[in-house]
């Protein structure tokens, strides 16, 4: 093995990033699942009352913004770790579900 190698073998940073990683993957599953059980939560909501809740809309969407930065944080387009080495993402104005 080459020197070079070796030395990034061996790098700190990248380890590190490594078992933060792991920890974001877990992290996702769970975000998954909580966006899964508040979509059927949401459906059976809007069936009973007609309508939308605004409240599980707003979370939805933040829960989507996480996941997105979870993704690329993993697949290295992001070096920012995300929540909660991070702020909360909650910044959802760039959707809105009334546009079609």
């Amino acid at each position: 093995m080459n020197d070079e190698v070796k030395q990034r073998l061996q790098n700190t940073e990248t380890w590190t990033r490594v078992l933060f990683m792991l920890l974001f993957i877990f992290v996702q599953g769970g975000v998954k699942f909580l966006i899964t059980l508040l979509a059927v939560f949401q459906t059976v909501s809007t069936l009973l009352a007609g309508q939308t809740n605004t409240q599980l809309l707003k979370l939805g969407r933040q829960l989507a913004m996480y996941d997105y930065q979870i993704s690329l944080f993993l697949t290295f387009n992001s070096e920012r770790r995300p929540f909660p080495f991070s702020a909360w993402p909650a910044d959802t104005s760039g959707y809105n579900p009334s546009d079609n």
